[in-house]
């Protein structure tokens, strides 16, 4: 039950954070082996002034704070983290530079919808 939470000093369009939502999504349960339908994403758009990124070069700047249930390898986390990045460079025209991607990782029990409690991640959910 990921929330990927995206600060963006980009200026998307409705069709852009749709685009975004879905991309992201589709990118987390790729890379991170599970299903999709449990993913929570949020965009949250600022003035420049507004955010600050100390090795960002000249446009948008993108922070996504990935907030996932532990035990994901360093390399999938990686994966994710790259793959997001691409991503924003190439839709939204986020410098590469200017991404960045934070992970906190929690147990299952951490993280709760409505209608359900997490569990803990295992590297065969994918499959189910």
């Amino acid at each position: 039950m990921p929330h990927l939470a995206l600060d963006t000093t980009a200026d998307p369009t409705a069709a852009d954070r749709r685009a975004f939502t879905e991309a992201v999504t589709d990118i987390y349960g790729a890379e991170m082996r599970t299903s999709t339908g449990h993913i929570a994403v949020t965009i949250r758009e600022h003035p420049p002034s507004a955010m600050s990124l100390g090795r960002a070069v000249e446009g948008p700047l993108a922070v996504l704070d990935a907030d996932v249930r532990r035990g994901r390898s360093f390399e999938r986390r990686r994966a994710f983290a790259l793959a997001v990045i691409d991503w924003l460079a190439a839709e939204w025209a986020v410098p590469r530079p200017n991404g960045k991607i934070v992970f906190t990782e929690h147990d299952g029990d951490q993280l709760m919808g409505a209608d359900r409690v997490g569990e803990d991640w295992s590297p065969d959910e994918a499959d189910q």
